[in-house]
């Protein structure tokens, strides 16, 4: 495999995972483990095992098709990739918000700044990714700089939390309790909304396309789940370790109570530097992600495609600034992305099965069958949370 092709494919990977790495990523893997313990790491094995077969699915379909998600469900039925594109930026730009406040987070750890001026100063390097003139490949390295970084914090902080991994383990293959609730969450929270469409469109804009691609393809999809997945292990060994002791999170910020517990002031610091880490790479994914949604609408967008992503950015800022998280957007959000990963899987498993849309190619049953599986589970209780959040948005 070329080098250039190795660098895009891990690129792609690293901003899948990056962008699935975010503040509610981090504050999710500690609660269910503060909630289920070891039995968690069976949740994180049966969640890697379908958060694959969600992004095999996809990107599979993206690159023998040589389209966008949103040009493939049009060709499904006209009007349904605006439709989908409407909700994909809408999830974004509302969870882009508690990124840039993420962030904040991360820098007020850190440097001692309000979230607010923290803010500012993550957004400022966002920006500067897509400021030069080969930003695809700055937005690359930088994911995969910061990936590698979290990891080597968050298995440091595992180390030092001296995690019981025998038990974890057992528990992970059999558990005392299986949360199926939990388990949902996970896949959504790492293949859900526009997540599950940053590296397959990254591959596509990078040239990665074709039934011989398929090949490359699947290893980056595959690498993605990975890395998110070790650092997700990582994590929850971190927090079981805090945990088994019998220590006390503080609910108002578990994740930094699991790094703090386990190594002092060094712990709380190196927090600060994933969460910066985490924020900053997913504000990086949800933006690129978001506007590559919109460029099937527009040739203005696509030519201006950097641009647009800074006042992406730009915009979830001042709002995160002006306002702080506006609880209407981010649960009309919330309730809405609950329905995107049914909908574009579903619409991705369909397109698999036409000819005008990816030719000659014969999608493998097992994935059809995966793809199904979760489109049913996850369609059913994203209905059920949009039934449940209502009620909440009309009362405030």
């Amino acid at each position: 495999m070329k080098k250039r092709n190795w660098s895009v494919l891990l690129g792609a990977a690293f901003l899948m995972a990056t962008s699935a790495v975010g503040p509610g990523f981090l504050t999710q893997t500690t609660v269910f483990t503060q909630q289920l313990a070891a039995s968690f790491g069976f949740v994180i094995l049966i969640s890697i095992v379908l958060d694959i077969g969600v992004q095999l699915n996809v990107w599979r379909v993206i690159a023998v098709s040589e389209r966008r998600a949103q040009d493939i469900a049009n060709m499904v039925l006209p009007g349904l990739g605006a439709f989908i594109s409407f909700l994909i930026v809408l999830g974004g730009l509302a969870f882009n918000i508690g990124n840039v406040g993420g962030a904040g987070l991360g820098f007020n750890v850190l440097l001692g700044v309000s979230p607010e001026v923290g803010a500012v100063m993550a957004a400022a390097m966002a920006v500067a990714v897509f400021l030069v003139h080969e930003a695809g490949k700055v937005m690359d390295r930088f994911a995969q700089v910061l990936g590698f970084l979290m990891i080597l914090l968050i298995v440091f902080v595992a180390f030092t939390s001296a995690p019981p991994v025998g038990v974890a383990l057992t528990k992970s293959f059999f558990p005392d309790e299986v949360d199926v609730l939990a388990i949902i969450t996970l896949v959504g929270g790492t293949v859900g909304g526009y997540i599950t469409f940053a590296g397959g469109h990254r591959l596509l804009d990078a040239g990665i396309k074709g039934k011989e691609s398929l090949p490359e393809v699947n290893a980056s999809a595959v690498s993605g789940i990975t890395v998110a997945s070790i650092i997700r292990i990582f994590l929850f060994l971190a927090a079981l370790g805090v945990v088994s002791k019998g220590l006390v999170l503080d609910p108002a910020n578990p994740p930094a109570s699991v790094f703090q517990l386990s190594a002092g002031v060094i712990g709380y610091k190196l927090f600060g530097v994933v969460m910066l880490s985490a924020a900053v790479t997913s504000v990086i994914g949800s933006a690129y992600t978001s506007v590559s949604f919109l460029k099937s609408f527009s040739r203005k967008i696509q030519a201006y495609e950097n641009g647009v992503i800074i006042v992406f950015i730009l915009v979830s800022t001042v709002i995160f600034v002006t306002i702080g998280q506006p609880v209407r957007l981010l649960i009309l959000a919330g309730a809405l992305n609950g329905l995107v990963l049914p909908l574009t899987l579903g619409v991705m498993v369909y397109a698999a099965y036409k000819p005008k849309i990816v030719g000659t190619y014969r999608h493998p049953l097992l994935l059809t069958v995966f793809g199904v599986l979760v489109v049913l589970v996850m369609a059913y209780l994203g209905g059920y949370t949009l039934v449940q959040q209502l009620p909440k948005l009309f009362a405030l």
